[in-house]
């Protein structure tokens, strides 16, 4: 199928305008991602409808906290990635054209099909993750559309590093987004992930100001990403420019991929993490990876009581009515809350 967002140049070259990386691809290669090809002068992907993972999962999976708690996602993904992230939790699928000599795999599902199967599963939203979503953006485009036809929501779960052109196609059915901030340094992104900073930052100001409800994301890493100075940093780019409601998922990492000479990160980082952020200015700071950690639960910004108890992925109290604290009244940060 013949891609989105592309241009001819000369040589029967074309240019990728769907991330940031802007590939100039050559006949017959495919662009860093593995999965969008020139055949004969023109922009293929090579994964419209070949889906690699197809489930139902709760949205605090993803994770997203204040969009609909407790409902389900029906959540689904390709093949592929714009990012060669060192430490890829899901390097079997999100690496595999890379790793595997440009290998494809993936069921045939259509746009329509993988909405009736959200709709007759009760799911709330659809959510696009596992892998990035930019990369099957086509599937992703064609799916949306029709879901916020049929009343479900749209959720990307994505590294940010999509074009403006890219957002401004997607943004009219996009609800909400998780963006994986992995850390607050140009260099990390160069050297772990193979991209950069900068048009990350600028797709989460870019989402905040088009509407979409924005969470993020950052994996910390033991002496990679978790210097203090830094990760104050990063707080306070979250409350200055995206405000501080804005949810901030603080993650334990695990070695993984090509990323094995770290150890597990220390509960204690996780903890001191959450305390910047909170101090930082953010509503709410959450702690991933450690079930059971006191980072689960929602506190109401006004009486700092908690209105929604979790225990990992599961909802053990609801003290919110009608989007507002039941103990204050004040509104609850968030959508279908």
């Amino acid at each position: 199928m013949q891609a989105l967002l592309w241009e001819s140049c000369a040589e029967s070259k074309v240019r990728c305008q769907l991330c940031s990386h802007r590939c100039i691809v050559k006949p017959g290669k495919r662009g860093l991602c593995g999965v969008r090809e020139n055949q004969d002068g023109a922009l293929h992907t090579l994964v419209y409808g070949k889906l690699i993972a197809q489930n139902i999962d709760p949205i605090e999976k993803k994770p997203l906290f204040h969009l609909y708690p407790g409902s389900r996602s029906y959540s689904v993904a390709t093949v592929g990635c714009n990012f060669k992230c060192e430490f890829c939790q899901n390097a079997d699928i999100a690496q595999m054209p890379a790793d595997r000599a440009g290998l494809i795999m993936g069921k045939d599902v259509t746009p329509a099909e993988i909405v009736a199967a959200a709709r007759a599963a009760d799911c709330r939203t659809i959510a696009y993750t596992y892998t990035e979503p930019t990369v099957y953006f086509e599937l992703a485009y064609e799916t949306a559309r029709l879901a916020k036809e049929s009343g479900i929501s749209n959720v990307f779960v994505t590294n940010g590093y999509m074009t403006a052109e890219a957002f401004d196609l997607i943004a009219p059915y996009l609800d909400a987004a998780n963006v994986d901030l992995k850390a607050f340094t140009d260099d990390f992104y160069k050297h772990y992930c193979g991209a950069r900073l900068k048009p990350v930052k600028e797709t989460l100001v870019r989402m905040k100001q088009g509407g979409v409800m924005v969470e993020v994301t950052t994996l910390i890493i033991p002496g990679l990403n978790d210097d203090r100075a830094l990760l104050a940093e990063l707080a306070g780019f979250l409350v200055h420019e995206l405000g501080p409601d804005t949810p901030w998922h603080i993650s334990r990492f695990h070695p993984t991929y090509r990323l094995t000479d770290r150890g597990v990160t220390p509960e204690k980082t996780l903890i001191e993490a959450r305390r910047i952020g909170l101090d930082a200015g953010l509503h709410h700071v959450y702690i991933g990876n450690v079930p059971g950690s006191n980072g689960e639960s929602t506190s109401c910004p006004g009486c700092e009581r908690v209105v929604i108890e979790r225990v990992g992925y599961q909802i053990r109290g609801y003290h919110l009515e009608e989007g507002r604290c039941a103990f204050c009244g004040t509104p609850a940060d968030g959508v279908g809350m």
